[in-house]
């Protein structure tokens, strides 16, 4: 009975840090993170567990059980897909249509899956959302073509760095020098016009708004260091891009 209870246990804490490691990578809040957790070991017969998630790590234990488990955070990105998808088998769990078991092999899955769309399809969509966001901005249609080059570019640029460098600032920077680069020759040979327009319009996709958002959604339910941590690195994410547009400006400008 001892064993029985103490496999069970594990396999609540083993599903839970799983859980919250792969909501917290894929881009969740941290409150969302901790309360899927909790709701999670609750379905599962206990309601006594304690959880404390940072952008960077997981801290989880089980009221009685001698250890306290620790899951360390290494990337982090947007995967709104697979936040649903942990967040409806947290729901399956509470309603009682899926065992701990159950779950824990969903999410091994799930960890391993790669639900992200192709590569090829992620260049073209920050190419599109460059020339709209151009459109957006009253720019003129003469620069909508010099803004969608700048956007292909920088986002090639970011994909391209990061997979080889892993540092994510030095990927933005890059990126954000390449769209200037681009923007400035179009510009330069008489293709494009508004120089400015372009580099705003083709940095957007940089953008961490989603990064943005869940630092204040965080503050405000009261996660101060998940918080002002996620904000600090939306800032350094600002701040490559900034730094790199400023590099192009004070070449060649």
């Amino acid at each position: 009975m001892t064993n029985s209870t103490t496999d069970n246990t594990q396999a609540v804490v083993d599903a839970c840090l799983l859980a919250g490691q792969i909501m917290i990578q894929s881009g969740a809040e941290t409150y969302r993170a901790e309360d899927t957790m909790l709701r999670m070991a609750s379905a599962a017969g206990r309601p006594d567990c304690q959880s404390y998630v940072t952008p960077t790590g997981i801290i989880f234990s089980a009221e009685g059980s001698k250890q306290t488990h620790f899951t360390r955070i290494f990337d982090r990105g947007t995967d709104l897909e697979k936040i649903a998808l942990v967040n409806a088998m947290s729901r399956k769990m509470a309603a009682g249509e899926l065992t701990v078991q159950e779950a824990l092999e969903e999410l091994r899955n799930l960890e391993k899956a790669d639900l992200s769309f192709p590569v090829w399809l992620q260049i073209v969509a920050a190419a599109l959302v460059s020339g709209s966001f151009l459109v957006m901005f009253k720019g003129d249609w003469q620069d909508f073509l010099p803004a969608v080059a700048a956007g292909t570019a920088g986002f090639s640029s970011l994909l391209l760095i990061h997979h080889f460098t892993r540092v994510k600032f030095f990927a933005e920077f890059f990126a954000s020098l390449m769209i200037g680069l681009v923007a400035f020759f179009f510009v330069s040979a008489g293709i494009g016009k508004d120089l400015d327009l372009i580099i705003i319009a083709s940095v957007m996709p940089l953008v961490p708004g989603v990064l943005i958002t869940n630092a204040v959604r965080d503050l405000m339910a009261g996660h101060l260091v998940a918080g002002l941590s996620k904000g600090v690195e939306a800032f350094l994410t600002a701040f490559a891009i900034g730094t790199g547009v400023a590099v192009v400006f004070s070449l060649w400008v």
